[in-house]
């Protein structure tokens, strides 16, 4: 008999070998307490184009769960990508996306379901705490710290490290642009969210693939994806430095013929045009970003391209 209610999970993996049984383990006895209550669940693991062994582990976890959902893609696409492309093989009630490393623990879902069944259509674990090392913690507040001016005021400033979803929103996930950060998309949504505290767990297994590379180019995709204040920072400051070059040069023209005091030469217009020419470069950049979105958008390249699934 098929239960009343399902919970879908989508699993990312990337690199997850070493983590992939015991995440399994975890979610098989979340699942036995679920079917208590009369909820199903339903299992999504998309394989990012992994290097190492993790579909094998995969296939083997399908072996002894037949019921799983596997989703192989042919190269590393990202977590967003990922969590994309499962969305399209979910059918359950409620939906939510889980990182395959552990650090964010299977057991948070318990109370997040609970918040779902009591009405909420969004439900975000935000960080309390993150056992990662400092430098990690200093750059990841930084970044909150960001996104709250330049995007949205109220975001948790710990960020939602899980997000469950009502099927309703579904519609609206499957529309992610390229590199869109899913959390603040679901949060712009604009529907009352269940705020839950927990704790990062420190990583036990295999070494983390999200990069400072990786990190910097996500900030880029989520702050030019959201907001325009960029553009209108460069406005400004286009602005501001017109104003102060007038300043600056109606200052010597008074000086030079009131005072007679001679114009400063070469240094002062080489370091002015050094100067202005850096901030161009840098504004130039900027706008760079917003089309390279739009090019994106209007390519229709691929979001993922998949190689291999195996469904029940």
């Amino acid at each position: 008999m098929t239960p009343p209610k399902t919970l879908s999970v989508i699993v990312p993996v990337y690199y997850n070998a070493e983590s992939l049984w015991e995440l399994y383990e975890r979610l098989h006895t979340i699942e036995q307490s679920l079917i208590a209550r009369d909820i199903g669940m339903e299992l999504v693991f998309v394989d990012d184009g992994s290097g190492d062994n993790s579909f094998e582990v995969l296939l083997a976890i399908k072996h002894q769960r037949p019921k799983t959902k596997l989703i192989k893609l042919t190269r590393n696409f990202g977590t967003v990508a990922s969590s994309w492309t499962g969305f399209s093989y979910v059918s359950g009630d409620c939906i939510v996306v889980l990182a395959a490393d552990l650090q964010d623990p299977p057991e948070q879902i318990v109370p997040m379901l609970d918040a779902w069944e009591q009405g909420y259509k969004v439900v975000f674990s935000t960080l309390r705490s993150r056992n990662d090392p400092l430098l990690t913690k200093i750059l990841s507040a930084f970044y909150y710290k960001l996104l709250n001016v330049m995007v949205v005021k109220d975001f948790p400033k710990g960020g939602a490290g899980i997000a469950l979803m009502d099927k309703s929103l579904l519609p609206y996930m499957r529309q992610l642009g390229r590199g869109v950060h899913c959390a603040m998309y679901l949060y712009l949504l604009g529907f009352e969210a269940k705020l839950l505290p927990y704790d990062r767990q420190e990583r036990k297994h295999g070494k983390s693939r999200w990069t400072f590379k990786k990190k910097f180019f996500y900030f880029l995709d989520t702050i030019t994806g959201f907001s325009a204040t960029p553009l209108r920072l460069i406005s400004g400051i286009g602005l501001s430095m017109s104003l102060l070059s007038l300043a600056y040069g109606t200052k010597l023209i008074i000086s030079a013929l009131i005072n007679g005091i001679e114009v400063p030469g070469f240094v002062t217009i080489a370091v002015l045009i050094n100067f202005s020419t850096g901030i161009i470069v840098l504004m130039l950049s900027i706008i760079g970003e917003y089309l390279w979105r739009i090019f994106e958008i209007i390519s229709h390249y691929p979001k993922s391209v998949i190689a291999k699934t195996y469904l029940e």
